[in-house]
C-alpha cells in the first residue's frame, strides 16, 4: 500500500492541475458507492448541468470509468488523455520526481481528471477506488464527501476492524466540506467518522432509513442528501432553481441503474430462458442485503442457483454462510487472470455450509452449467462475488 499522494499530485501538476478547476462530490464506502455516484450524476443532469463521473472498476469496457453526461467517453478521448498522463509519468521518471512512483490507477485517474478539466463541467462526481485517504482520487477536494457504509474489506491493506477501515475511508473528508453517511455516531465505524468530522468542523448528514429498507432506497436517500446539501450551499440548476433531492424522481432513478448492480438479465438454455440477476456483491453484508431485496421480488420464481467467483482477499467462508440461507445450489468458478480463490477451494467452502456445490473453473462453462441447474429446478440464477466475473459473462446473457 502506498504511503502518500505525492506521485498522483506530481502527475496532476504536470497536466496543469485539472482537479483545481472542478467542483466535486467525492464518494467512498464499502458498498453502494458506484450507485450513489450514478444517482447524484443523474440528479445533476436532470437539473440541466454538465456532469462528469469517474468510476471503478469497469464491467465490460474501460471507458465506463470516465463518463461525460452519463455516457462513457469515446475510446480516442480516453486514449489521448492516457497518452498525456503517461508522458507526465515518463517526465517524472526522467526528472526523478515523485511521479516516477505513480501506479496504473494513478495514471488512469489523472487521465480522467484531465478529461474533466477540459470538458467545462459544472460538477464532477468521483468514486473512490480503494479506501480513501491514500486513494488516487483523494487528490480532489470534494464539496461533499460520502461514506456510504463500512464493512470488512481489503483488510490486509485498510485494517482488520471496521473502525480502522472507517479511518481510511473518511480520509476523503476535507475542511469546509460536509460528510454524508448512513453510519450512526454510536456505531463502531460511525464514531470514527463523527470524530473526524468534528475535528475538521464539518457537518454530518445522515438519511432517515426504514429498518427493512431496500438497497435502492438507501442509495437514493444518500444521493438525495448530497443534492440537498449542494442546494443549501447555493448550487443551482440551469433554470436557477436550487438543487435538491426532488430531482431524483422515479424515472431519474431508473435511468441511473448501473450494469452488474442488481441487474436483470436472461440466460438462454436448451430448456428455455432462465431469469438471472447479475450483482458484484463480494462481502457478506453486501450479499445479505442483495439477497434480502431479491427475496422480496415476486418476479423471481422458484429457488436460487448461484454462480460465484471471489478474489483471494475476500471472506469466502462468510460469503457462503450468507448464501446458504437463500440458495439451493452453487457453481464455483474462478478468474484465471486474477488472484482469487480457486474453484475447487470455493466448492469445498460452499459444501461445508451445506450447499449443493460444484466446481467449474472456466467461467463460460460454469455459466452454462449453473443456468442448466437453474432451468432444471424451475428457478433463477444469481451471478455474484465479483464485478469482474459479471463483466466477463454479461455478453453471454440477454436483456429480459
Amino acid at each position: 500500500m502506498r504511503v502518500g499522494l505525492a506521485p498522483m499530485r506530481d502527475l496532476l501538476h504536470r497536466l496543469g492541475a485539472p482537479q483545481a478547476r472542478l467542483k466535486v462530490v467525492h464518494v467512498g464506502g464499502t458498498k453502494g458507492k458506484g450507485s450513489v455516484c450514478a444517482l447524484v450524476e443523474a440528479g445533476l443532469m436532470r437539473a440541466g448541468l454538465r456532469v462528469g463521473r469517474y468510476a471503478s472498476p469497469h464491467v465490460e469496457a474501460i471507458t465506463e470509468r470516465v463518463c461525460l453526461q452519463g455516457r462513457p467517453v469515446e475510446d480516442a478521448v480516453l486514449a489521448g488523455a492516457l497518452a498525456r498522463a503517461l508522458d507526465a509519468h515518463e517526465a517524472a521518471r526522467r526528472d526523478g520526481t515523485a511521479g516516477l512512483e505513480a501506479t496504473w490507477f494513478d495514471v488512469l485517474t489523472a487521465a480522467g481528471l484531465a478529461i474533466f478539466g477540459e470538458a467545462g463541467l459544472d460538477w464532477a462526481v468521483v468514486e473512490v477506488g480503494l479506501g480513501g485517504r491514500l486513494d488516487s482520487t483523494n487528490a480532489v477536494d470534494g464539496a461533499v464527501a460520502v461514506v456510504t457504509n463500512v464493512g470488512l474489506e481489503h483488510t490486509e491493506i485498510l485494517g482488520t476492524t471496521r473502525a480502522a477501515i472507517a479511518a481510511e475511508k473518511v480520509g476523503i473528508l476535507k475542511p469546509g466540506a460536509a460528510l454524508v453517511t448512513t453510519l450512526a455516531p454510536d456505531d463502531e465505524a460511525g464514531a470514527v467518522l463523527a470524530a473526524r468530522a468534528a475535528a475538521l468542523g464539518c457537518p454530518v448528514l445522515r438519511p432517515t432509513l426504514p429498518d427493512a429498507g431496500s438497497i435502492a432506497g438507501e442509495n437514493a436517500a444518500l444521493a438525495g442528501l448530497v443534492l440537498d446539501r449542494l442546494g443549501a450551499g447555493g448550487a443551482c440548476g440551469r433554470d436557477g432553481a436550487r438543487l435538491g433531492a426532488d430531482l431524483l424522481d422515479a424515472e431519474t432513478c431508473a435511468g441511473a441503474r448501473l450494469p452488474g448492480r442488481l441487474e436483470r438479465r436472461v440466460v438462454p438454455t436448451a430448456r428455455g430462458p432462465v431469469p438471472a440477476v447479475l450483482d458484484g456483491a463480494h462481502v457478506p453484508f453486501n450479499l445479505a442485503a442483495v439477497l434480502r431485496d431479491l427475496d422480496r421480488d415476486p418476479g423471481l420464481p422458484g429457488t436460487c442457483t448461484a454462480l460465484v467467483a471471489l478474489a483471494g482477499d475476500k471472506d469466502a467462508a462468510g460469503f457462503f454462510a450468507v448464501l446458504a440461507r437463500h440458495a439451493a445450489a452453487v457453481v464455483c468458478t474462478e478468474m484465471p487472470e486474477r488472484r482469487g480463490h480457486g474453484a475447487a477451494a470455493l466448492r469445498a467452502l460452499a459444501a461445508a455450509e451445506g450447499l449443493e456445490a460444484e466446481a467449474v473453473a472456466i467461467p463460460d462453462a460454469a455459466l452454462a452449467r449453473a443456468a442448466d441447474l437453474a432451468a432444471r429446478r424451475g428457478g433463477w440464477l444469481l451471478v455474484t462475488g465479483s464485478l469482474h466475473l459479471v463483466g466477463a459473462l454479461r455478453a453471454a446473457t440477454e436483456a429480459p
